[in-house]
């Protein structure tokens, strides 16, 4: 029944994604924030972010991702290896101005992007990997879990910490995060507001991999990518999606009602007052 429900699901979306006219993903195709590089010899897609600093998830940013994930989808690539263009950090997160006193439309426009940013990376049809050659704390490190591989370089840390500054995170968040890590690691990560090292990522399971460069660790994502080389790209798609059916459920099911609850939960005073403090804080340290 799953099955007959994916199949009859990937019809209706691919003609939608792919209809239409795509740029050619040659070397160095770009849309400013994003940049796509394919391997001739590989077929495998470099997909970069490019927003200075910090690679923040703005609506600009997350909208060129989706279209970036998209066409690279389309396209027919081999794979999808995800990384940034900075050499400190893969992503900083979502941008919390977005959330600090917020016009209500376009929050609700902000929260909705991101589920599609979610969404779009965690159905991938093609293999995905992530080239985590910087920080990625908050939504950078939830990308980093949509993705199926992740490679990480020395000292830098990974985690979702959204408790330290009075945030709570949407079930299917928890989720994507409890997809990779065990249960009973994710609630106690969850609660403390937990930044794992990269030792202490690749001890409990949160990366696959331990890089010396990002050189290495392209090289090391390109290597898993090359192991589905045996695999019906089309069956493939369709099992990841099956493995993944769970994950996503919450999300899909009410999208609504998840962009009501997070909505009403960042106009609290609760919320305000934490958000509040912790940009403070970030001020601070610049």
């Amino acid at each position: 029944m799953l099955r007959n429900s994916l199949i009859g699901s990937l019809r209706q979306i691919k003609p939608i994604l792919c209809s239409q006219s795509l740029r050619s993903l040659s070397n160095g195709a770009n849309s400013g924030l994003t940049t796509i590089e394919v391997d001739d010899k590989s077929g495998i897609a470099t997909l970069s972010m490019n927003l200075p600093p910090v690679n923040t998830l703005t609506l600009n940013l997350m909208h060129d991702l989706i279209d970036s994930i998209n066409q690279i989808e389309c396209n027919k690539s081999r794979g999808l290896i995800l990384t940034s263009s900075n050499d400190k950090v893969f992503s900083a997160g979502l941008d919390l101005k977005e959330l600090y006193k917020p016009d209500q439309e376009r929050l609700k426009e902000f929260w909705t992007i991101f589920q599609d940013l979610w969404l779009a990376l965690h159905l991938c049809g093609i293999p995905t990997a992530a080239a985590i050659n910087g920080h990625a704390p908050a939504a950078g490190c939830i990308m980093a879990t949509a993705c199926e591989y992740r490679v990480m370089l020395p000292d830098f840390v990974i985690g979702v910490h959204a408790t330290r500054f009075s945030f709570v995170v949407s079930k299917w968040m928890m989720l994507s995060y409890q997809s990779v890590l065990p249960r009973r690691i994710v609630e106690r990560a969850l609660n403390q507001g937990k930044l794992f090292s990269t030792q202490e990522a690749l001890e409990v399971g949160l990366i696959d991999e331990v890089a010396g460069s990002k050189k290495e660790a392209l090289a090391q994502c390109a290597a898993f990518i090359g192991t589905f080389d045996k695999a019906n790209p089309i069956a493939r798609t369709l099992t990841k999606r099956m493995c993944r059916d769970s994950d996503v459920t919450e999300l899909l099911r009410d999208r609504a009602g998840d962009l009501r609850a997070c909505v009403d939960y960042i106009n609290t005073p609760l919320f305000q007052e934490g958000l509040s403090a912790h940009l403070e804080g970030l001020k601070e340290k610049k």
